[in-house]
């Protein structure tokens, strides 16, 4: 197709150019965290798997998405993957086929979409700025939604639903679980905790303690500048009170705090990455959700 042509069919502020542009969803590496540190990448292969880019309905609007899924198991838990502020790259895709090979099916929805290729940014700040910050948590929770219907439809077990998430998407994760009735148990990986709220994000984790459905395993490092750990202290107070007012998730929400652990400890394509921390996470992850029926 001439570019020509494709500026004809698809008019330049429409999601799917973005995605026609920038190629598949789950490839590559965002350009704000280049160069990618190439030893400590981890590479999960599809073998067995059904993976690749989908595309989910929200409404009107067709979301893209990366699904992994073992493919002799078309009754599998689903795992809602959340992304860092850097989208849905070759980082969270390989997160969704690491789940995939221990059993369930991933979703990685890309969130941003509508706002903008998150991916294609050079500078964070600005990425910040024009791209998540203009991003509704009630969409966030919409599009969620619309995975887990989506899963449904295709034959995965729904009432085994957890959710997980890194940075922004570690946020998101304590959102999502007071969000939906259906969600068993959330994994949050080193998520905001409190904030000032405004109109598109008007609550934070803090906030929403005693909403929690499912239970929440906070991940988080000692060395996190960006999340002091005088926050994650106000979260267990916040989850302490509720649970004595007799909300069972958040009496069982537990945090495991890495020490020497900066933010983004599990990012293994980043020079933040800490092996120890983040494959002593991966399996108390993958412990939370058996444990707790996901």
């Amino acid at each position: 197709m001439l570019k020509a042509d494709f500026d004809t069919l698809v008019p330049a502020n429409d999601p799917s150019r973005r995605d026609f542009v920038r190629g598949a969803v789950g490839t590559g590496f965002a350009a704000a965290v280049l160069p990618v540190v190439a030893q400590t990448q981890i590479k999960t292969d599809t073998q067995g798997l059904v993976a690749g880019e989908v595309t989910i309905p929200v409404g009107d609007f067709k979301m893209p998405a990366y699904r992994a899924a073992p493919a002799n198991r078309p009754n599998a838990p689903v795992v809602l993957v959340v992304s860092e502020i850097f989208g849905v790259h070759e980082y969270i895709a390989d997160v969704a086929r690491r789940f995939a090979k221990a059993g369930y099916c991933a979703i990685a929805p890309e969130l941003f979409v509508r706002q903008g290729d998150a991916t294609s940014y050079g500078e964070i700040a600005k990425l910040i700025a024009e791209v998540i910050s203009k991003v509704p948590d009630d969409q966030v929770m919409r599009d969620l939604d619309a995975c887990v219907a989506w899963a449904k439809g295709q034959g995965a077990d729904t009432a085994k639903l957890g959710v997980t998430g890194f940075c922004w998407g570690g946020r998101i994760t304590w959102l999502y679980a007071a969000h939906n009735p259906g969600v068993k148990a959330g994994v949050a990986w080193y998520g905001r905790l409190v904030g000032q709220g405004n109109p598109l994000q008007p609550r934070h984790p803090v906030e929403v303690a005693a909403q929690l459905k499912g239970p929440v395993l906070g991940l988080y490092g000692e060395k996190d500048t960006g999340i002091p750990l005088d926050t994650v202290k106000q979260m267990q107070n916040a989850l302490a009170a509720a649970g004595a007012a007799g909300n069972a998730a958040a009496k069982a929400s537990d945090f495991m705090i890495y020490l020497d652990a900066p933010h983004a400890f599990h990012a293994d394509y980043r020079p933040s990455f800490r092996k120890p921390a983040a494959e002593d996470g991966w399996k108390r992850c993958l412990d939370w959700f058996r444990t707790h029926g996901v």
